[in-house]
C-alpha cells in the first residue's frame, strides 16, 4: 500500500470532483469459484477500490458520504473457522487505519445504511458493475434491476474517478515502472528460449514464472503464439517450427495491482527471413513514428492515423496497396493489415478503467469515439494527451485469411488494395511490438528498461 495520506488525499479530491450530494458506494470484489465454491481463481480486488482504499481482500465495500464528510469501510472479521483454514489476519479496523479510514462497519450494517439512505431519498452513486455477484448485491439490497445497472450508474461518479486516475502521480509511475521492468524480463526470457521444437505452452509457462517470482502475477492472460494474426490468441498448443514467427504479448502486475503490458515478435530461427524482416521493419517504423509524435496536447487519434499512414506507405512499397496513403487511412483501407487500435491507457488495469467506459477514459465530450469504421472502432484512446498519462504504443501488421477473403469478395477498398498480391501473404501471420510510456511536459518517457525491438537486437538476444 501507499501511505494512508495518499488514500485520504485521493478521497478528498474525489469529493471535490463529484459536485453532488448523497453517498459514493464502492463495491469490492468477492472470491470467484472456478468449479466449486472453495476452489477459486486468483483473487483480484476492484481497481477503483484499490485506488481509494488500498485494501486487497474479498468481502469489502466502502462508502464516502458526500454530505457528512465521512468515509467508512464495511466487511466482516474472520471467524475461527476462517482462521483454521486461512491463518490469523489483521482486523478490518486495523486495515482501515492503514488506508486512513477511521470508521468501519459489518456487512449487515452496510445494507442497513444503504436502505436507510434509499428510504430518505438520498442519491446512491455507484459504478457500472462488471461482476455478477455485485449486480446481485445491488438487486438484493436496493431492488435495482440488474439489466438497468449500466444506465443507472452515476456519470458524475465515473467522471470524478476518471479525472483522478487518468493522471498518474509520481509514486504511481514508480510502481508502474516496477511492473514494466518485470515485463521486460518476461519478454527477454521468451527471446532466449524460442527455437524450433519448443511448444508455445513452455514459453508461456516460463514467462508466467518470471511474473510470479517478482512477487506479483500476470496483468492479463498471456498471448504466446505462432499465429499472431489472431490478436488475442490464448491457445498455447502449437509446437514452434523453423520459418515461424513467434508473438508474445504479456505483462506483469505488481503486488499493489499496477500493470505492465508489452509485445514482442521474434523469429523462431536465428534470423528473420527476408520477407519477415521487411514486414517487421514496416511495423517498427510505424511504432517509432508514433513515439516521436507523443506530446501533451496531441490527439492520440491523430497519432493513430499517422502510424496507419506509415503502414500504408510500407504496403505500397511492397505492391500490396496503392493510392494516396492519407486517403486510404481516412477510408479505413489500412484496417486490412491494422484492424485494431494503436494503444490504450494503463495503470491499475492493463486497459485502464475499461470497466468505467471508454467514452469517459479515452475520449471527451468534444471527441466522440467513432464506432462505425472497421478498425477505428477498436481504438480505445483518442483524446488529447496530458502530462501524467500512461499509455501503450503497439501498432501491428496482420494478415488474416478470413478478412482477406471477405474484403476481396466484396471488392472493398479495391482502389487501395491489390488483393492478388495480398493473397501471397495469407500465411504470413502477424506481428507487433509494444512499449509503455508516460507523457511528460516535453514529450514522453519510456517506462522501464528498454526491450530489444530492432530486428538486429532481437536476433542478437535470441538463443539460436
Amino acid at each position: 500500500m501507499f501511505s494512508a495520506r495518499t488514500y485520504a488525499e485521493r478521497r478528498q479530491n474525489l469529493r471535490k470532483n463529484v459536485q453532488s450530494s448523497g453517498i459514493l458506494l464502492f463495491l469490492g470484489n468477492e472470491e470467484a469459484p472456478m468449479n466449486y465454491f472453495d476452489n477459486t481463481y486468483r483473487y483480484r480486488q476492484d481497481s477503483s477500490f484499490l485506488y481509494f482504499f488500498g485494501l486487497s481482500q474479498p468481502g469489502l465495500a466502502a462508502i464516502i458520504d458526500l454530505d457528512e464528510g465521512t468515509d467508512t469501510i464495511y466487511g466482516d472479521d474472520l471467524t475461527i473457522d476462517h482462521v483454521v483454514w486461512m491463518g490469523t489476519h489483521p482486523t478490518l479496523a486495523h486495515n482501515a487505519e492503514a488506508a486512513g479510514v477511521g470508521k468501519t462497519g459489518t456487512s449487515d450494517q452496510l445494507v442497513t445504511s444503504l436502505q436507510a439512505a434509499q428510504a430518505q431519498g438520498r442519491k446512491i452513486h455507484f459504478l457500472p458493475p462488471y461482476r455478477a455477484d455485485n449486480k446481485i448485491k445491488l438487486f438484493r439490497w436496493l431492488a435495482l434491476d440488474p439489466d438497468d445497472l449500466g444506465k443507472l450508474a452515476s456519470v458524475e461518479f465515473i467522471r470524478g474517478i476518471v479525472d483522478l486516475r487518468n493522471i498518474k502521480s509520481t509514486e504511481e509511475i514508480a510502481e508502474i515502472e516496477r511492473a514494466v521492468n518485470t515485463t521486460v524480463d518476461m519478454h527477454l526470457a521468451a527471446m532466449r528460449m524460442v527455437r524450433p521444437g519448443i511448444t508455445e505452452a513452455e514459453v508461456a509457462a516460463a514467462v508466467h514464472q518470471v511474473a510470479q517470482a517478482a512477487g506479483g502475477d500476470i496483468s492479463f492472460p498471456i498471448i504466446a503464439t505462432i499465429n499472431g494474426q489472431t490478436l488475442h490468441n490464448h491457445y498455447h498448443g502449437n509446437t514452434l517450427k523453423s520459418g515461424d514467427l513467434f508473438l508474445l504479448d504479456a505483462g506483469a502486475e505488481t503486488a499493489m495491482g499496477y500493470a505492465g503490458d508489452m509485445s514482442s515478435t521474434m523469429p523462431v530461427d536465428a534470423k528473420f527471413t527476408d520477407r519477415q524482416r521487411v514486414i517487421y521493419d514496416i511495423a517498427l517504423a510505424s511504432h517509432n513514428a508514433a513515439i516521436e509524435a507523443l506530446k501533451p496536447g496531441k490527439r492520440f487519434l491523430d497519432i493513430y492515423k499517422l502510424s496507419a499512414q506509415v503502414i500504408v506507405e510500407g504496403m505500397k512499397d511492397l505492391g500490396l496497396m496503392k493510392g494516396n496513403a492519407r486517403d486510404a487511412v481516412e477510408a479505413g483501407a489500412h484496417a486490412m493489415f491494422f484492424p485494431c487500435g494503436l494503444g490504450h491507457m494503463m495503470g491499475l488495469d492493463v486497459h485502464d478503467m475499461e470497466d468505467l467506459g471508454e467514452q469517459y477514459v479515452g475520449y471527451t465530450d468534444t471527441l466522440k469515439k467513432e464506432t462505425e469504421l472497421f478498425g477505428l472502432k477498436s481504438l480505445r484512446l483518442g483524446r488529447e494527451l496530458e502530462v501524467g498519462h500512461v499509455l501503450t504504443i503497439e501498432p501491428g501488421i496482420y494478415f488474416i485469411p478470413e478478412l482477406i477473403d471477405m474484403w476481396a469478395a466484396e471488392k472493398r477498398h479495391a482502389q487501395f488494395l491489390d488483393f492478388d498480391k495480398i493473397n501471397e501473404y495469407r500465411d504470413f501471420g502477424g506481428l507487433r511490438n509494444e512499449e509503455d510510456f508516460v507523457i511528460t511536459e516535453t514529450g514522453c518517457r519510456l517506462l522501464g528498461k528498454p526491450l530489444p525491438k530492432s530486428a538486429e537486437d532481437v536476433e542478437a538476444e535470441s538463443c539460436n
